[in-house]
């Protein structure tokens, strides 16, 4: 016998011995990330002595230890008998689903509300099924509900589908990271109501993502959003980000239905209808909310029974192909999609469903370190070939004029924000700012012919395209550098900066007009939820 086939006979007992371990008996996540691990080299080295390409199912199902688990009450049909399938298969097998719910015209919350649906099973069916659901959420039922449990349910059949099958991806990813938070698991489910679980939503209010944030929000909850990257189209960061929106805001009101509901339109928005109801009682805060959010913890309510009783509807998932195990990989220079997949074949859009949060196939790399996510079949060749990925045609790729012109994007610029005193008008302010009276116009849609602004609007600077050359700049004595909290603030040492209490201020509103989530500024001085605050007040802020 050659000693080549004794080498190829003892990997191949130790791969038996391997596999015969992992069905013997149950392992931990981190058991079986060992073993998963032993595998692979095992497999290289066959591979390398037979010369032959060895194919290894490396995807992960419901029924894994290493998955992060369903939703408990949720019907366990939808996390069942998932095909495994290729990596590509899968991608595209998600990315199509994705692509025909962005299509749906799905209708408003308010032409929902004010419908009047009917259906043939009775309100004690309805009733009974939401008890029998166990949410630790409490699941409320009035015709409002109904109407939105027969839209999941009865009124678009292929829309639903859709929806279950991206669900039965994302809702375990989301679960998992709701349950770290100590959050109640059913959350995950908002992710539907907001953008039908397509990550490349964008809203008629700039909002984007599959957890639709805006701007400012995005950027209170450290989410990156510049020129390059726009964290807002990552699934699971922006997950996380919603996550702690969410605990700040029941940190707040202390119900969850509202706030879910301030999800929608800002705690601010909430608090003003609880003022006018004169109650936190959701049904009775429900008429003052805005108009389109009153349908959302309804909308929550019918997404979350659809989950749970859509086989009673003989409705069938569009079953998506599991996707394989994905590597992730932390990338600290400059590095363009297109080099990694001219090196190692990988496809581009394969690059861009993973990595929906480079704006330009471009990651730039920093001393933090970027999230790069690939396949398990693309591991190998990326580790091998990544000297000469980062070399190749980088002069083409990162061309100077090319890439440089990606930074006049004015969502990811620096922002200022100026609210406008008494007397003040746009000319001044232009002036104040080195910019012009059609760009301040531009950047905060208003009207070409209106020539007043009203006092107490705030309005959005964009900080890069500050002239400091502007004569009108050095006049005020403004810079690149103007905050308007500055005024009310002073600088200390460790990143933090004290700021004076003004009269109509709120705990929420000055964690929000410093970037901060409100558990950051309740922690750092020792406050609660309850705490009540004066105008004169010195608070520690970021």
């Amino acid at each position: 016998m050659s000693m080549r086939k004794f080498s190829v006979l003892i990997l191949l007992a130790a791969f038996c011995v391997a596999v015969s371990n992992v069905e013997s008996y149950s392992q931990t996540r981190k058991e079986l990330l060992k073993e998963n691990a032993k595998l692979r080299k095992a497999i290289d080295s066959l591979q390398n002595l037979l010369g032959e390409e060895i194919e290894v199912a490396d995807t992960t199902t419901a029924g894994d230890t290493i998955n992060p688990g369903n939703i408990g009450f949720l019907n366990a049909e939808l996390y069942e008998n998932l095909s495994p399938e290729t990596d590509r298969d899968s991608l595209l097998s998600i990315y199509y689903l994705q692509r025909q719910m962005a299509m749906a015209n799905l209708p408003s919350m308010a032409e929902v509300d004010s419908a009047n649906y009917t259906s043939n099973i009775p309100d004690e069916v309805y009733i009974e099924n939401l008890k029998k659901m166990n949410s630790f959420i409490s699941l409320p039922y009035n015709s409002v509900v109904k109407n939105y449990i027969i839209l999941y349910t009865e009124k678009m059949p292929k829309r639903a589908a859709n929806m279950l099958g991206l669900a039965s991806y994302y809702l375990p990813i989301f679960e998992n990271i709701f349950d770290s938070y100590g959050l109640p698991k059913e959350l995950a489910a908002m992710a539907i109501i907001e953008s039908a679980l397509n990550p490349f939503a964008v809203s008629s209010a700039n909002a984007k993502g599959m957890w639709q944030f805006i701007y400012s929000a995005a950027k209170q909850y450290n989410l990156e959003v510049d020129s390059y990257v726009d964290e807002r189209f990552d699934p699971q960061k922006s997950c996380d980000a919603a996550a702690r929106f969410l605990k700040d805001s029941y940190t707040i009101f202390g119900d969850w239905a509202l706030a879910i509901s301030s999800y929608n339109c800002g705690p601010g928005n909430v608090q003003k209808a609880i003022r006018r109801a004169g109650s936190k009682d959701f049904w009775s805060v429900y008429p003052y909310l805005p108009k389109e959010t009153r349908g959302y913890m309804p909308s929550f309510v019918g997404a979350l029974y659809m989950l749970k009783y859509y086989s009673n509807y003989n409705i069938v998932p569009d079953r998506p192909s599991m996707p394989a195990h994905v590597d992730t990989f932390m990338i600290h220079k400059n590095l363009h999609f297109g080099q990694i997949s001219e090196v190692i074949g990988i496809p581009l859009q394969d690059l861009r469903q993973l990595n929906p949060q480079y704006l330009h196939d471009i990651i730039p790399g920093n001393s933090k370190g970027m999230v790069l996510r690939l396949p398990y079949n693309y591991t190998a060749p990326f580790v091998d070939n990544e000297k000469t990925i980062y070399n190749y045609k980088d002069s083409i790729f990162f061309n100077p004029i090319v890439y440089n012109g990606y930074k006049n994007g004015q969502e990811g610029a620096s922002r200022i924000y100026h609210k406008v005193r008494k007397g003040q008008t746009l000319s001044s302010i232009a002036n104040r700012y080195g910019v012009t009276v059609a760009q301040i116009k531009d950047w905060n849609n208003i009207s070409a012919k209106t020539k007043t602004v009203k006092t107490g609007r705030t309005l959005i600077i964009f900080r890069d395209a500050l002239t400091n050359q502007s004569s009108a700049s050095k006049q005020s004595g403004a810079t690149s550098k103007t905050n308007v909290s500055s005024s009310s603030g002073k600088t200390t040492s460790g990143g933090t900066k004290t700021y004076t209490v003004r009269k109509g201020d709120t705990l929420y509103g000055i964690a929000k007009k410093h970037n901060m989530s409100l558990n950051d500024l309740l922690r750092m001085n020792g406050l609660t939820a309850k705490s009540t605050i004066h105008a004169g007040k010195k608070l520690k802020v970021k």
